[in-house]
């Protein structure tokens, strides 16, 4: 019996397209100013030395951590300390109004649903957990972040390891068999199982024009909407 559902964003909820050409060029765009502006701020300046770090950089300009983070959004990679610093700029953006969040039509309704029966649920992505607040603050449906009981991100765990997704069962205080994870990543739904959670791959035609069938699928159920999916 399912009572807690935890979906990712890009594929699922939101169209991969609007990650990809809406947030992630805005972040690029605006990461030297904004390292320029808030790069001595210590919740900015933590991320920025993080990135040295890593690039055997220490002694090296902002200017060459900029450059190497917005070479990182060009190869989409899942860093921490990128997800921050585009969390940040991202959160300026719909501040002002450049961006809202679009949603399927079929994810509001469900979501609303899935509440109002008694299922507790929760977001899993990549981007950071401010970034995915900022998100569902700021959908085209308005606010709908009360609908969430939590928010996790990559510091819990890849989104390709099981025990990610047993530490998110643990924090939601459920039993893994007890909690379906809802994904468009075949190999994140493989982990989710591995923990014991059930799952249910999102094969939207909008961002896979070919459906994923039979071998290609590994055994998970199967929806194009979140209209087709009973927890």
């Amino acid at each position: 019996m399912t009572t807690a559902i935890l979906t990712d964003i890009e594929g699922t909820t939101s169209s991969i397209s609007f990650v990809r050409e809406v947030l992630f060029p805005y972040a690029r765009d605006r990461l030297p100013e904004f390292i320029r502006a808030h790069g001595r701020t210590p919740e900015v300046r933590r991320w920025l030395d993080a990135v040295a770090i890593e690039i055997a950089a220490g002694a090296c300009d902002d200017g060459v951590i900029a450059e190497t983070m917005q070479g990182w959004i060009d190869q989409d990679r899942k860093h921490t300390a990128l997800k921050a610093l585009q969390g940040m700029i991202w959160e300026a953006g719909y501040r002002e109004g450049d961006f809202t969040a679009p949603l399927y039509p079929d994810v509001l309704p469900a979501l609303q649903a899935w509440h109002a029966a008694g299922h507790r649920l929760a977001v899993y992505s990549s981007g950071s957990v401010p970034a995915q607040k900022l998100l569902f603050s700021h959908t085209e449906a308005g606010d709908l972040t009360p609908l969430f009981s939590g928010f996790f991100d990559t510091e819990i765990g890849g989104k390709r390891e099981a025990a990610s997704y047993r530490a998110i069962a643990d924090r939601l205080g459920q039993a893994p068999e007890t909690v379906l994870f809802l994904s468009d990543v075949v190999e994140e739904l493989d982990a989710a199982r591995a923990a014991g959670l059930r799952t249910t791959l999102l094969d939207r035609a909008q961002d896979y024009p070919q459906p994923r069938l039979g071998e290609a699928i590994h055994g998970h159920p199967r929806a194009e909407s979140f209209a087709q999916i009973a927890p």
